[in-house]
C-alpha cells in the first residue's frame, strides 16, 4: 500500500467516523457519557447550572475535535461555551486546580470512549494502529491547548471577580447555604441585604439567549427586580449561578410573608413579569438565616419539577408532594400506574376525568366546590366521579390519599408521569 493510498484510507475512515458520531442522537449520547464521568470524578460540577455549562462546553469541544479529525491542524478559536465554563468556575470561587482537574478527567474519558468506539467500528487492520495513535495524539494536544488558553480566561475572570464586591457576595451566599458559621451582621454588610427578616427565595434560568447581545445574566437580573416589585418589596439579593442561571432572595416583612405563603401566591403575583425564555421557581417564605437557606433549597427542588414538566413558573408548595414522590422516578411511575389504572390514558376524555377527580379530592369531595372550580354543573361532577369509580373498580374514598398523590404527580410532571 502506497503512502498516499494509506493516508487517503485513514482520512476516509476518520471522516466517516466523525460523520456518524456528529449525528445529533449519537453526539448527545457521547456528551452525556463524558459529562457523567467528569461529574462523578469532579463532584463540584454536579450543581445544576454548572452542569449545564459543562454540557455546553463538552458539546462544543466534541464538535470541533470531531470536525478536525481529518485536518492537519487545529488552528480554530475555542468556542464561547468553553470559555463560559472556565468563567463560571472562576465566578463560583473555585481554585484553578478544579478547571485543570476537569480537563484531566475529561481527557481520560475521551480516550476511553475513543478506544471503545474504535473497537466497535473495527478499523481495517492495516491502519488500526495508525488511526489510534493519530487520534489519541490529537485529542491530547487539543486538550492541552485548550487548558493553556482557558487558564488565561480563568485567571482574567478570577482577577476581575476578586476585585469586585460580587465575589464577596457570592462567597458569603455560598457559605450561608453551606451552613458555615457566618456572622449575620457581617454577612449583611457584604451582601447589602439583611438576614434578620423574612425571605422568599427563587431561582431564575433561561434555556436560550435573551436580553440583548446574549446578556443572559443581565436579563435575569432585570426580571428578578420586576418580580420583587410585583411581590411588593425593593429588598432583593441576586447571585449569578452560572452562565444562564441566577439565585435570588426577596426580603419581606411578616405580613407580606404570610400573604405569600399560599401555594399559588408567588407564581400568581409574579407571573405577569415572566416571559419566555425565562423560567422561575419559588420556595416558601421563611425567616432569618435558616429561612434563607431552606427557601433556596425549596426553590431548587421546585426547579427540578419544572425542568421535567416544562412549566414557566413553579411554586414549591404547589409541587412539594410531586417533588418528594418524584425523587425515585421509577417508584413514582409505579404509584401512578397502580393507583390510576384505566385513568392513566392520554386521551382528552380520560384527562378530563383525572382533572375532575383531582379537584374533587382537593375540595374534600364536595361536588359543589368542584363544579365551581371547573365551571360545570354539580351533576356533571357527580356523573364524572361515578364514571371514575367504574373505571377504578372501587370507591374513591377507599384510597383518596394515594389517588391524590398520583394525580398531583401527573399534574406536576405532565403526561410523562403516565409512562
Amino acid at each position: 500500500m502506497s503512502s498516499g493510498t494509506r493516508d487517503e484510507i485513514i482520512r476516509d475512515w476518520l471522516a466517516e467516523y466523525a460523520f456518524e458520531t456528529m449525528r445529533t442522537q449519537t453526539l448527545d449520547q457521547v456528551v452525556e457519557r463524558l459529562d457523567a464521568v467528569i461529574v462523578d470524578r469532579v463532584p463540584e460540577l454536579r450543581d445544576h447550572d454548572i452542569r449545564r455549562d459543562l454540557t455546553a462546553s463538552t458539546r462544543a469541544h466534541a464538535r470541533l475535535m470531531l470536525g478536525g479529525l481529518t485536518s492537519d491542524s487545529f488552528d480554530v478559536p475555542l468556542p464561547e461555551e468553553v470559555h463560559a465554563l472556565a468563567r463560571t468556575i472562576a465566578q463560583r470561587g473555585y481554585d484553578l486546580r478544579l478547571l485543570l482537574r476537569t480537563y484531566h478527567v475529561g481527557l481520560e474519558a475521551v480516550l476511553d470512549y475513543l478506544r471503545e468506539s474504535f473497537e466497535e467500528r473495527q478499523a481495517p487492520p492495516e491502519i488500526e494502529r495508525t488511526v489510534l495513535v493519530r487520534t489519541f495524539e490529537r485529542a491530547t494536544r487539543w486538550v492541552n491547548t485548550s487548558v493553556e488558553l482557558l487558564t488565561e480566561t480563568y485567571l482574567a475572570e478570577r482577577e476581575q471577580v476578586l476585585r469586585a464586591a460580587l465575589n464577596r457576595r457570592a462567597e458569603t451566599v455560598r457559605a450561608l447555604l453551606a451552613g458555615d458559621d457566618v456572622d449575620p451582621e457581617q454577612a449583611a454588610v457584604r451582601l447589602g441585604y439583611r438576614l434578620n427578616q423574612q425571605h422568599l427565595a427563587f431561582v431564575l434560568w433561561s434555556d436560550e439567549p435573551f436580553g440583548g447581545e446574549g446578556d443572559v445574566i443581565g436579563g435575569l437580573e432585570r426580571v428578578a427586580h420586576r418580580i420583587a416589585t410585583a411581590l411588593g418589596t425593593n429588598r432583593l439579593l441576586t447571585v449569578a449561578s452560572g452562565a444562564s442561571g441566577m439565585w435570588a432572595w426577596a426580603g419581606l416583612d411578616d405580613g407580606q410573608a404570610a400573604r405569600l405563603a399560599g401555594p399559588e401566591e408567588p407564581p400568581l403575583l409574579a407571573g405577569a413579569e415572566i416571559e419566555p425564555p425565562v423560567r422561575v421557581a419559588f420556595g416558601v417564605p421563611a425567616p432569618a438565616t435558616a429561612g434563607f437557606r431552606r427557601g433556596h433549597r425549596e426553590a431548587v427542588s421546585a426547579r427540578q419539577v419544572a425542568e421535567r414538566s416544562g412549566a414557566p413558573v413553579t411554586g414549591y408548595r404547589a409541587v412539594e408532594i410531586a417533588y418528594l414522590a418524584g425523587v425515585d422516578r421509577a417508584a413514582m411511575r409505579g404509584l401512578v400506574r397502580r393507583e390510576l389504572r384505566a385513568l392513566a390514558g392520554r386521551d382528552a376524555a380520560t384527562a378530563r376525568l383525572r382533572e375532575t377527580l383531582h379537584a374533587y379530592l382537593r375540595h374534600q369531595r364536595s361536588p359543589e366546590a368542584t363544579a365551581r372550580q371547573l365551571g360545570v354543573h354539580k351533576n356533571t361532577v357527580r356523573y364524572r366521579i361515578q364514571r371514575v369509580e367504574e373505571l377504578l373498580g372501587y370507591s374513591v374514598q377507599e384510597r383518596g390519599l394515594a389517588l391524590e398523590v398520583a394525580l398531583t404527580c401527573v399534574a406536576a410532571y405532565g403526561p410523562g408521569a403516565l409512562d
